[in-house]
């Protein structure tokens, strides 16, 4: 049983998931538009949580959050199901298979054997899309691979029981209900409000006050921690940035983008100008990156490099907390 089902890669997997799922069932959603309406931006620092043995980050809203909320926004119903036994979720799994309907899988990434080596790594909140299966073979629509593929019924189970933080425990989601259209422009104002109001919390983990806490962070982290530990934290806000789903640089470039589509629709040049903005603030989190980097592979000739790296993270805080000021006088 194979649906007939159209593959379109995207930079990161919910928003791909969720924009080819609403493209098979006929409404034409970009990725950009399914991040913004579900306020998929976001910076966290999250020490009580240790992924690798360092303490987290993330640059996006929880795992399922931006599907939720985006269906919230336009008026979609979804089914969400979880399991404890594997062969529960397989049987759900070929009984919407049977019914043509295409399902997004959470799953963990180290066991996907399609993915090159250098990113199978302890991560659970990758999205992917099943649209069929042959014999033992399911057909997998990975949205951050260029083709489609395949996994076995085992590689399947594997990845889908995957252990540890965010563990899937076999999630499955599909729409069940759509409106006669989406009513975008309520939809990409709520979604741009709750954005601004998490990157400008008081809260000291969150926003921009959350990437200033990781600068001052970042200045300890020598002394207080040793240079191996040091470069090893450092190493994980970098990976968290930029190798998990697009990361902070790639999750502005996307942001950007929304902006873009969304002053056309609600016919406001100030969000088409600010998407400029924010591209500029994606650069400078790519220099930080690539600056970080060298810093724990130790290629860096700067005396100073963590306070250096410390200060452009200040230098994007400063200017987020301007833009997300100017964007939320905006709507």
């Amino acid at each position: 049983m194979e649906i007939n089902f159209t593959h379109h890669q995207s930079a990161h997997c919910e928003n791909g998931v969720v924009s080819n799922l609403m493209k098979h069932n006929g409404f034409s959603v970009s990725e950009p538009m399914v991040f913004g309406i579900g306020s998929g931006l976001l910076f966290c620092y999250i020490p009580f949580l240790m992924v690798n043995h360092a303490p987290a980050l993330t640059y996006r809203a929880m795992p399922g959050f931006i599907f939720k909320r985006f269906a919230k926004r336009v008026g979609i119903k979804i089914k969400r199901e979880k399991f404890k036994d594997p062969q529960n979720a397989k049987a759900r799994l070929d009984e919407n298979l049977k019914k043509n309907n295409p399902v997004g899988l959470q799953v963990g990434v180290y066991n996907l054997v399609y993915f090159p080596d250098e990113y199978r790594f302890h991560f659970n909140a990758h999205n992917l899309v099943v649209y069929g299966k042959k014999e033992d073979l399911y057909l997998i629509s990975d949205p951050v691979m260029e083709t489609v593929t395949t996994l076995t019924a085992k590689e399947l189970e594997k990845v889908r029981f995957a252990k540890g933080a965010f563990a899937p425990k076999g999630h499955m989601y599909y729409p069940i209900d759509f409106p006669k259209e989406l009513a975008l422009e309520k939809a990409i104002v709520k979604g741009i409000k709750q954005t601004c109001r998490e990157m400008l919390a008081p809260a000291p983990i969150v926003g921009v006050k959350g990437i200033r806490t990781v600068a001052k962070l970042i200045r300890k982290w020598p002394k207080k921690k040793g240079t191996k530990v040091a470069n090893h934290y450092l190493g994980q806000v970098v990976r968290m940035q930029e190798e998990i789903g697009t990361g902070g640089g790639g999750f502005r470039y996307i942001y950007a983008a929304f902006l873009q589509e969304a002053g056309k629709v609600l016919k406001n040049d100030t969000l088409i100008e600010l998407s400029t903005e924010m591209t500029a603030i994606g650069d400078s989190w790519r220099d930080f990156a690539l600056d970080a980097s060298r810093i724990y592979k130790n290629r860096s000739a700067k005396d100073d490099a963590y306070n250096d790296v410390a200060m452009q993270l200040d230098d994007i805080a400063n200017r987020e907390e301007a833009f997300f000021k100017k964007l939320k006088k905006a709507i």
